[in-house]
C-alpha cells in the first residue's frame, strides 16, 4: 500500500512537470508573438504551431486526471523541432540585425528544459538538442566552442541532478518498504485487535502462557453473530463494523475483569474464564446474550432473520490443560447451536446435562 501511495505521488509529480513544459513553452511563444524582433513577422507558422499545441497540451493535461508522463519524452521532441524550425525561420529574417538572436534563443530553450524538465534528464536533452544543433549549423561553426561549451554545462549538472534524484528515489522506496515491513512486523507482534480493542490470538496465546498457573474451573465459550453475512451485505461493511465494536463491548462489560475476552475471527469471540463453576459459566453466556439482544442494533434483512442483532455460544470446559480439546467442544456445540435456530447456547458436557439445560430454557 505504501509503495502504491509512492507511485501515485510520482505521478501526481510527472503530471506538474508536464503542466509546467506547456505552460513555459506556450508563454513563450505568446510573448515572441507579441513582442516580435525589429524587422520579423509577428506571427510565424512554427510559433503558432508552438502555442496552439502546447496550450491545448496544458489545458488537456489540467483537466485530465491520468497520467501522461510517459507521453512527456514525445512532446519533448516534438515541441523542441518546432523550436528549431522557428529558429531557423526567425533567423533567417533577422540575421544581418541581430547578432545575438541564436545565444539567446538557445539560451531561452535551455531555461525552459532546465526549470520544467529537471527531473527527466531524457526529456530535457529531447527538448534542448534539436534547437542545438539548428543553432550550431546556422552560425556555420564559428562559434561551435562558445556554444557546446554553453550547452555542455547545463547538460552534465541536469545529468548529475538526474543521477542524485534516482538514487534519492531509490534510497526513498527502500526505506518505505522497510517502514511497512516494520509495520507489519509490529502489526503482528501485536496483542490487540485494531477494531475491537480486545486480544486477538497472539493475546490469547499469551494469556494461556499464564492461565494454568491459576486455580482450577476453566471454561472456554465462542460466540458468533447471528447472520452477520446478511448484516453486512444490507447494511454494508462500515455498518457491520459499528454493530462488532457494540457486541464486543457488550462481551466486554458482560463478564468480569479477569475473564479473557479475544476476537477470535471475523464475527466470532471466544471468552476464557478461570476460577468460575458450571453453573456460573452457563449464567455468563446468557447474560452476554442478553447484553447484545439488549443493544436492539436493527437487523431487518428478511423474515427469516431476526430483527435485532443476536448471538449464538458454545460452552466447553477447559480440562487438564488442553485447551485445543475444550476450544473443539466449544465450537461443535457453537455449531450446533447455530444449526438448531441461532440465539441459542449449547453446552459441551455430559448429554444428558446439555439436554436438561436444552429443556430448562425453553421452558
Amino acid at each position: 500500500m505504501i509503495s502504491h501511495s509512492y507511485d501515485e505521488l510520482l505521478k501526481s509529480k510527472h503530471r506538474l512537470a508536464m503542466l509546467l513544459f506547456f505552460f513555459l513553452n506556450s508563454a513563450t511563444a505568446l510573448f515572441s508573438m507579441v513582442y516580435p524582433p525589429e524587422g520579423a513577422s509577428s506571427m510565424p507558422f512554427p510559433l503558432v504551431l508552438i502555442f496552439g499545441l502546447c496550450g491545448a497540451g496544458l489545458i488537456f493535461s489540467f483537466f485530465s486526471k491520468k497520467n501522461y508522463s510517459a507521453h512527456l519524452n514525445m512532446c519533448s521532441v516534438i515541441v523542441g523541432l518546432l523550436w528549431g524550425w522557428q529558429i531557423a525561420f526567425r533567423f533567417a529574417e533577422i540575421s544581418q540585425t541581430d547578432k545575438n538572436y541564436l545565444l539567446v534563443s538557445l539560451l531561452s530553450i535551455f531555461f525552459i528544459s532546465a526549470i520544467a524538465l529537471s527531473d527527466n534528464f531524457l526529456a530535457f536533452c529531447l527538448h534542448a538538442v534539436p534547437s542545438t544543433i539548428c543553432v550550431i549549423f546556422l552560425d556555420d561553426f564559428e562559434h561551435i566552442g562558445r556554444i557546446l561549451f554553453t550547452v555542455s554545462l547545463p547538460l552534465i549538472g541536469l545529468w548529475l541532478h538526474h543521477l542524485m534524484l534516482k538514487r534519492s528515489d531509490e534510497f526513498t522506496r527502500r526505506m518505505l518498504s522497510n517502514l511497512y515491513s516494520e509495520r507489519e512486523k509490529f502489526s503482528d507482534l501485536s496483542m490487540l485487535d485494531p477494531l475491537t480493542g480486545l486480544y486477538n490470538r497472539r493475546g490469547l496465546q499469551n494469556k494461556l502462557e499464564t492461565l494454568f498457573n491459576q486455580a482450577s474451573g476453566h471454561y472456554v465459550m465462542l460466540l458468533d453473530i447471528d447472520h452477520f453475512k446478511a448484516y453486512n451485505d444490507n447494511y454494508g461493511h462500515t455498518m457491520g463494523d459499528q454493530a462488532l465494536v457494540r457486541v464486543s463491548a457488550a462481551i466486554r462489560d458482560a463478564v468480569r475483569s479477569r475473564d479473557v475476552v479475544v476476537r477470535y475471527g471475523g464475527e466470532e469471540f471466544l471468552v476464557l474464564m478461570s476460577n468460575v463453576k458450571q453453573e456460573h459459566a452457563v449464567r455468563m453466556a446468557e447474560r452476554i446474550q442478553n447484553k447484545v439482544l439488549g443493544l436492539n442494533i436493527p437487523h431487518l434483512f428478511n423474515a427469516q432473520v431476526s430483527t435485532h442483532v443476536t448471538v449464538s455460544a458454545g460452552l466447553a470446559a477447559l480440562e487438564e490443560g488442553d485447551f485445543i480439546q475444550a476450544l473443539g467442544k466449544a465450537d461443535t456445540s457453537l455449531y450446533n447451536a447455530k444449526n438448531s435456530g441461532r440465539n441459542k447456547i449449547f453446552y459441551a458436557w455430559e448429554e444428558e446435562t446439555v439436554e436438561a439445560s436444552i429443556e430448562e430454557r425453553m421452558a
